[in-house]
């Protein structure tokens, strides 16, 4: 379905400056000279019938994404990643413009990965323009104009669809300093003239198209096995507490069983992502919840404590609590140092095929992400 109409109190409406400054005002905290650095990622996925292939991709790449954000450094210090969702295009979703928020913008990566397998196609009509005024608008972006602040918008209809004009939404995404980019899963030249091209250029941002249904070939290295049974054995460091501690730590171990199944490179690039301040489980974990406030376990209630620590003093809780950090810095630093050796023998293999790659999903994610941090000073890690 192909419709194409600009209602003329809603141009008025995106143009108007109120636009670009509503989203979440209430939450939005005043910006500290002093803050780590953000980057900011939305992913808006067409799940019509057609986009199977493009879901897949995007699993099997999650994580690669997340490790090569965690690769950036600013002054030093890893950005925090917060990473945002969006479905469109389906017909399952049950208002006008067939659009539907998946996630917040959250530091959650488990989540993340659970609301990217969870994703289903189901046939609709693809409106980017409106897709993206929603992101837009219902986020609480970021207001520091250092912060890095990325929309990907994926599919393979018309971009002018719809009842929304995406000039004037991109446009207003240009006003608040958020890049807009296009992936348009299909031919190159087609994908300009159904305007993916235009959709990306006219708030700066670059435009990809990809085959959507050429499934991701990984490189099997001999450290897969190794940095993957690492990955079982770090989870036991993980101790849950709270109301939603114990069901956060199964989900952990679900989303451990998803990326293997999608294939050992994955898991091994799950395992990664482990070892970074990005993969941050504070609100369920108590060892990540002590790093960051050492005072957390004179705060819990006994009745939210786990049931191995249930009965025992502040003391024995601590002295417990600091042995787990050390165990799981120790499995870190054996993941990261197996990460190095894997990434080096991946480089080597691609080395010797000459053959011209084309881009995926995740290679057009983190190609532009790494060429846009530079723009806003960030570095790559050495």
């Amino acid at each position: 379905m192909k419709l194409l109409f600009f209602p003329f109190l809603i141009s008025l409406f995106l143009l108007g400056p109120t636009f670009a400054n509503q989203a979440n005002t209430e939450t939005d905290s005043p910006i500290s000279k002093d803050s780590k650095r953000k980057i900011q990622l939305v992913i808006l996925f067409d799940t019509s019938n057609s986009m199977d292939g493009l879901l897949e991709q995007a699993k099997s790449r999650l994580w690669e994404i997340v490790n090569e954000t965690s690769e950036l450094r600013h002054n030093g210090e890893i950005p925090i990643l917060e990473i945002a969702m969006y479905d469109y295009g389906n017909d399952g979703i049950r208002n006008k413009n067939f659009v539907r928020k998946q996630l917040d913008f959250t530091t959650d990566l488990d989540m993340v990965s659970k609301k990217l397998f969870g994703l289903r196609t189901n046939g609709g009509s693809e409106y980017c323009g409106a897709v993206i005024q929603d992101a837009l608008m219902e986020l609480n972006w970021s207001k520091d104009t250092k912060d890095l602040k990325m929309i990907y918008i994926a599919g393979n209809e018309a971009f002018n669809q719809g009842p929304v004009d995406y000039k004037l939404v991109c446009g207003n995404a240009k006003y608040k300093d958020v890049i807009v980019n296009t992936i348009y899963c299909g031919n190159r030249d087609q994908g300009i003239k159904e305007f993916w091209m235009d959709g990306a250029s006219c708030s700066g941002g670059d435009y990809f198209n990809i085959n959507s249904n050429e499934r991701v070939v990984f490189i099997p290295t001999p450290y897969d096995d190794e940095i993957n049974k690492l990955s079982g054995e770090i989870n036991r460091t993980y101790i849950s507490y709270g109301a939603i501690g114990v069901q956060r730590k199964a989900l952990q171990e679900e989303q451990d069983a998803e990326a293997l199944d999608q294939a050992p490179a994955v898991a091994s690039m799950r395992a990664k992502a482990k070892t970074s301040s990005n993969y941050n489980n504070a609100q369920w974990d108590l060892i990540d919840a002590y790093v960051a406030d050492s005072t957390i376990v004179e705060q819990l209630e006994k009745k939210d404590l786990p049931k191995e620590l249930q009965g025992k003093s502040e003391k024995e809780i601590n002295a417990y609590v600091e042995s787990k950090i050390k165990e799981r810095k120790n499995i870190q630093d054996q993941i990261s140092k197996l990460s190095v050796k894997r990434d080096e023998f991946i480089k080597n293999e691609k080395a010797k095929d000459k053959s011209t790659k084309k881009d995926d999903f995740g290679s057009a994610v983190t190609k532009s992400i790494n060429e846009r941090a530079v723009h806003k000073g960030f570095e790559r890690s050495e």
